[in-house]
């Protein structure tokens, strides 16, 4: 069973190796999304600053930073949400229009970092709300329930199921998505994704507020969709996690670029500890756009 898009990959070159961490022993195909020079300002703060980033077919890429350096800013220039001030977006080499329907449409689905699903539908319904961007009944069909209608109605539905099943949650399909625990919710709003077919896929803190049980299981999901061919851009602040889990890892510093390459190389360059931990110049007071940034919920 595989989450995997309609859209067929463009040639990806099997790369020799186990498909463990940290080996790249999967599939990695030609480049689906690339961001080229964005730049989002609001009035004098300028929240990204010209970044530049490639997500490759069969890739995990992570983008790291500390609190405040435009990281879900960059996602919402990508996703649709922001219309960047500077810059483009290309998925599978067309330029994004700042529609976050004509992105999902395009083949890119994204989660959010605070939990975002229908708290009073149940767990298959949230996940057929998010395949409804397949569908093509008009209005007239839909409110007279006619054939077309309840054939793509009956595809959703045996699609939500297989997705549940997919994330390890078939047995919770009819529970209320208030109720489920928060782990799960986390799992249900990748499949709610999932059922977009995508052939990216963004996931913002996916593992914020998750116990250790729950980050393993968390991984192992993305590992799993990225084994599909699945391509996955993925924020996050637990650095073990990131990365274990990444191919290439971005690391952003006051909106812009610091440093981009495989986990080791990040890891490694003095540049990142310093943008976490500071230098004594660093700490003292911050400045007014740090101010604003935090006010604001930048990044």
């Amino acid at each position: 069973m595989s989450p995997m898009s309609p859209m067929s990959p463009a040639g990806p070159v099997a790369l020799p190796g186990d498909g463990t961490p940290g080996d790249p022993g999967h599939q990695i195909g030609e480049p689906i999304l690339q961001a080229r020079g964005v730049t989002m300002r609001f009035g004098g703060l300028v929240a990204v600053d010209n970044v530049d980033l490639v997500v490759r077919q069969g890739e995990i890429v992570g983008l790291i930073g500390p609190n405040g350096a435009g990281k879900t800013t960059f996602f919402n220039c990508l996703t649709g949400l922001y219309k960047p001030t500077e810059g483009e977006v290309r998925f599978a080499g067309t330029v994004l229009p700042p529609k976050p329907r004509a992105v999902v449409k395009a083949g890119m689905s994204r989660t959010f970092q605070n939990i975002r699903l229908f708290a009073n539908m149940t767990a298959l319904e949230n996940v057929m709300v998010g395949r409804y961007c397949r569908t093509t009944s008009g209005p007239l069909t839909s409110i007279v329930r006619g054939p077309k209608f309840r054939r793509e109605e009956a595809e959703t539905r045996r699609r939500g199921l297989e997705l549940l099943d997919y994330v390890g949650l078939k047995d919770s399909a009819e529970h209320l998505a208030r109720n489920l625990p928060y782990g799960d919710q986390r799992r249900l709003e990748i499949a709610r994704a999932l059922a977009t077919d995508p052939a990216l896929v963004l996931l913002d803190e996916p593992t914020a507020g998750m116990n250790p049980q729950e980050t393993r299981e968390a991984e192992a999901l993305i590992f799993k969709m990225r084994d599909s061919g699945l391509a996955v851009l993925v924020i996050e602040h637990d650095m073990r996690f990131i990365f274990n889990l990444c191919d290439r890892v971005l690391c952003m510093v006051r909106g812009a670029a610091l440093v981009e390459g495989t986990p080791e190389q990040v890891q490694a360059d003095p540049r990142v500890v310093e943008a976490y931990i500071g230098t004594p110049e660093s700490l003292e007071a911050p400045d007014d756009d740090e101010l604003i940034a935090d006010e604001e919920g930048i990044g």
